[in-house]
């Protein structure tokens, strides 16, 4: 959600840690604020708006310092602000602190440290935490690393903390539960991140911190982590940070968006490499052969998932259903984790999260354990906490998502779900042998026939123009390609604010065909074998109440394509498979349309990209 940065070392900290926010800005940009340790001070710089405001502000600044931290915000508590932006201070200006997360009890703590005298600036919860930490450091006569630690067991909720004192300025405390924090390991000198993007350029040793762990670094005194509860040193355990810093840049293109979803042939193809060979005949995916029999065996497959994830979860539910033959229930994990719901320890659970953060399916995950399921994951980042509590798992290998509407994170999820349902199908036998061969045989052609689709791009640019004054629009989708619909609406609202919902095609007449009239562009996936002649006729229901429809049809249709004020051509393939391709020009329809509208793709208003709190 938010974005943390950090460094101690012998550099200057404000480059690094302007720097790093920039790459972290995706996680949050509604504020954005440095402290430094200058001379037994503190100096600390906060501004409403974007980092390269922030940066801004500071040109008149003294930026020195070797230690400091740094923090792009996504408002919860409190609106964005100056005032609320972190970093927080304590009552005497010599504890500044940022924070990742969400304090549950924060309105008590608030309470209890106002009837002791502290007076607080700021609407939000992490400001509570600046001044409780201050309270026991004062009172309780322990050094600030053990003030730390008694003040987050008082706490409840949670969080990911980087803390600077002016009494210590070479110093570092962090602390982890529940947000993503790691420590990039240089010589005598430490970087800190939400994730890798501020650290990749100058170390790929990383420690990732777990849930409980309080850590202490400086360049004289190393690392140390401890466990918050009982005080055990734990050893720190170094790993390769495997991200490359190309990824992290534009290659030439307007917007992370726009780049993303042209990466999406190579995501796909990285997510097939090892694991699809139609040559041998094999789809196999490694890291889920040790419960490959738990879940054929299984009673049922939930999963569990959010936003665009569970759109890739919802097209995996046909996808089992109709290879593997095991019944598929698909939640919102926000939903699922709060419901009481039925679990049974021969269930299966897929976790869906491009970050491998999302807090709510990360608890969703941890209800599952509890009640005895076993949980696969599928996630796009090395290391996440969706990788480290799932039992087993796969990677989507996307690479980076910047932009904060997910695209190649999506495709990435069908293909790895498509391989293995695939996988699991031809091991219980329920898919035919020929059909098997002719699914992996187009599956391997996908990511040319997506760098077809993307040929279209100058056309969909063309088409995005009839939607810029629009208000409303519909999106239309028959059995596989339903959940499509849903993730092309997601996409038009998300980065250009034009309120789009998608609907099963069938469902129109039961109610959404009030709405139709001839401003109402209605879009529709007709690319369906087994029910097209269904979809002309819901065609031909919104043509007669003056809708404008945009299609998308199997390239060479004729039928469709006359009915249409605007028609898209995707190239042919099996329609088990035509999400893969259906959605790439949805895609493209809402960045175009969100750019002419002058919105900011990249960083849609009230959004981040990884939801780390509930």
């Amino acid at each position: 959600m938010c974005g943390i940065v950090a460094y101690t070392g012998c550099k200057e900290a404000y480059p690094i840690l302007i720097k790093g926010l920039k790459r972290l800005e995706y996680r949050g940009y509604d504020s954005a604020g440095v402290s430094l340790a200058q001379n037994g001070t503190l100096s600390t710089y906060k501004q409403k708006g974007s980092v390269d405001q922030l940066d801004e502000f500071c040109m008149s600044k003294d930026r020195s310092g070797k230690t400091g931290i740094g923090h792009t915000r996504w408002a919860t508590h409190g609106e964005p602000s100056t005032t609320n932006a972190h970093p927080h201070l304590s009552s005497d200006g010599r504890i500044s602190i940022i924070h990742n997360g969400i304090i549950e009890n924060y309105v008590y703590l608030r309470e209890e440290l106002t009837k002791r005298g502290y007076q607080f600036q700021s609407e939000t919860d992490t400001e509570v935490l600046a001044h409780l930490i201050e309270d026991i450091y004062k009172n309780e006569g322990c050094s600030l690393e053990e003030a730390v630690r008694i003040a987050l067991k008082n706490v409840v909720g949670a969080y990911a903390l980087a803390i600077l004192s002016a009494d210590e300025p070479d110093q570092l405390i962090l602390a982890k539960k529940g947000s993503p924090l790691l420590i990039g390991i240089g010589n005598n000198e430490y970087f800190i991140g939400s994730d890798g993007s501020p650290i990749v350029e100058y170390t790929r040793k990383v420690v990732y911190l777990e849930d409980g762990d309080v850590a202490v670094v400086s360049p004289q005194k190393g690392l140390t982590i401890k466990n918050i509860d009982d005080e055990t040193t734990k050893r720190p355990y170094l790993q390769k940070l495997e991200l490359n810093l190309e990824q992290l840049e534009k290659g030439g293109f307007e917007h992370f968006m726009l780049k993303e979803i042209f990466e999406q042939p190579r995501a796909i193809k990285d997510s097939m490499r090892g694991r699809l060979n139609v040559k041998k005949d094999i789809v196999e995916l490694g890291g889920i052969r040790e419960y490959e029999q738990k879940m054929l065996n299984a009673r049922r497959i939930i999963i569990v998932a959010c936003g665009t994830s569970w759109h890739a979860g919802t097209v995996g539910e046909y996808l089992f259903e109709s290879i593997v033959r095991i019944p598929v229930e698909v939640e919102y994990a926000s939903e699922f984790r709060y419901r009481n719901p039925l679990i049974y320890e021969d269930d299966i659970v897929i976790a869906i999260s491009q970050s491998g953060e999302t807090a709510d399916t990360i608890a969703a995950v941890e209800l599952a354990k509890s009640k005895g399921a076993t949980v696969i994951g599928i996630c796009n980042v090395v290391s996440s906490t969706l990788a480290r509590i799932t039992h087993a798992g796969s990677y989507t290998h996307a690479g980076p998502e910047i932009g904060v509407a997910s695209t190649k994170a999506f495709t990435a999820q069908v293909t790895v779900l498509t391989l293995m349902a695939l996988s699991l199908g031809r091991k219980k036998g329920t898919i035919p042998l020929s059909e098997y061969h002719k699914i992996i045989s187009h599956l391997e052609l996908i990511p040319q026939q997506v760098e077809e689709t993307l040929k279209l791009n100058d056309d969909i640019k063309a088409i995005a123009k009839f939607f810029v004054e629009k208000r409303n629009a519909i999106y239309l989708g028959r059995g596989i390609n339903f959940p499509v619909a849903l993730e092309g609406a997601l996409k038009l609202k998300e980065i250009s604010y034009i309120h789009a919902e998608g609907y099963p095609s069938a469902e129109m007449k039961h109610g959404p065909i009030a709405l139709i009239d001839e401003e109402m562009p209605v879009v529709v996936l007709a690319t369906e074998q087994d029910t097209y002649e269904k979809t002309v006729s819901n065609i031909d229901e919104v043509i007669s109440r003056k809708g404008r429809i945009i299609s998308i049809v199997t390239k060479g249709d004729s039928v469709v394509k006359n009915k249409s004020t605007y028609c898209i051509e995707i190239p042919e393939t099996l329609e088990i498979l035509t999400p893969l391709l259906s959605c790439v020009p949805l895609q493209l329809l809402a960045y175009h349309v969100a750019v002419l509208r002058g919105c900011n793709v990249d960083k849609p208003r009230n959004l981040a990209k990884s939801v780390s709190v509930e």
